[in-house]
């Protein structure tokens, strides 16, 4: 009995130890840090590693320094021109001071929800409807940095705000389907109108071409046909000149007789006209006189 009692309590004690040796020895991964609390006082963040903690004196707190991300359900907000709309968003952060997240605040996901919820209320009340539906990225970069501010004493970074939806009432939705179904029609007509007008510019500057391109050739045929006259013209003068040249060289070797018998050949051609009245220049007189003269002496013989 005595032995089994011994083993018993040996036991019992290898427990307790084992027990003790759990809560004192903790692993920290990268991601981590642990906040340690010595009897209610903050010793400060450790890790990552192993810890050696005190038992029952040492008070380990993990905090994850990886980014985390939570979504705020759809919360109803009210527009400068009094237009309800439901918002959903998403919020991004981080702990980038494990001892301020545990110190400051008891739950930072909770508090950072709530002034998300507050914080977004402000914002879109402060806009219209239009802009709370065009400027999403201007309303999150808005609600970042005011929550960021809020968070900064926490020891919490918010890195980025996301809206993924803003739903406004059913009669402002259906008034914007008809407004952009006026502006698409608008838009068609504004799209056909540029196309004509396009068109008509097109047709406009392809006649002016034409007509240009037309103009110029006439112009070059007008001065080729002008340049292939003047070389007609100069090619006949060139041929006029070159027969007076020969004509004036022939007249060169003939003599007086045979320029009278071509005087009097030009003469029987005057008398077989119709005139009865010629003009006889005076140099066929003298060319004749030879002639004349030759007759009177053969008469005389």
């Amino acid at each position: 009995m005595e032995s089994e009692t011994s083993l018993v309590i040996g036991a019992v004690g290898l427990v307790f130890v084992l027990i003790i040796l759990a809560s004192a020895i903790r692993i920290v991964p990268e991601y981590q840090r642990l906040v340690v609390l010595r009897l209610g006082r903050a010793l400060g963040a450790r890790g990552p590693g192993l810890i050696i903690l005190i038992p029952v004196v040492d008070r380990g707190i993990k905090v994850d320094l990886r980014e985390i991300f939570f979504d705020v359900h759809p919360q109803a907000a009210i527009t400068m021109d009094n237009a309800p709309i439901s918002v959903d968003f998403y919020i991004y952060m981080k702990v980038v001071d494990p001892m301020a997240s545990v110190l400051q605040v008891k739950d930072f996901f909770g508090a950072s929800q709530g002034i998300a919820i507050t914080t977004l209320r402000a914002v879109v009340g402060e806009m219209l409807l239009d802009d709370v539906l065009a400027r999403r990225e201007q309303i999150n970069e808005v609600l970042r940095v005011k929550l960021d501010e809020v968070t900064n004493r926490w020891g919490i970074k918010v890195t980025a705000v996301e809206i993924r939806e803003i739903v406004p009432p059913r009669d402002i939705q259906d008034a914007m389907s008809k407004q952009m179904s006026a502006e698409r029609s608008r838009r068609a007509v504004v799209t056909e109108a540029e196309g004509k007008r396009e068109a008509q510019i097109k047709i406009a500057e392809g006649e002016r071409q034409a007509t240009i391109l037309r103009a110029e050739g006439e112009k070059q045929a007008a001065i080729l046909e002008a340049e292939g006259e003047r070389q007609a013209r100069i090619l006949v003068a060139e041929g006029y000149a070159e027969a007076l040249q020969r004509i004036f060289a022939a007249a060169k070797g003939v003599d007086s007789k045979t320029m009278a018998l071509q005087y009097l050949e030009a003469l029987k051609d005057i008398g077989s006209g119709e005139s009865t009245k010629f003009v006889i220049p005076l140099e066929f007189t003298r060319m004749i006189q030879p002639f004349v003269s030759h007759t009177e002496k053969s008469v005389q013989d």
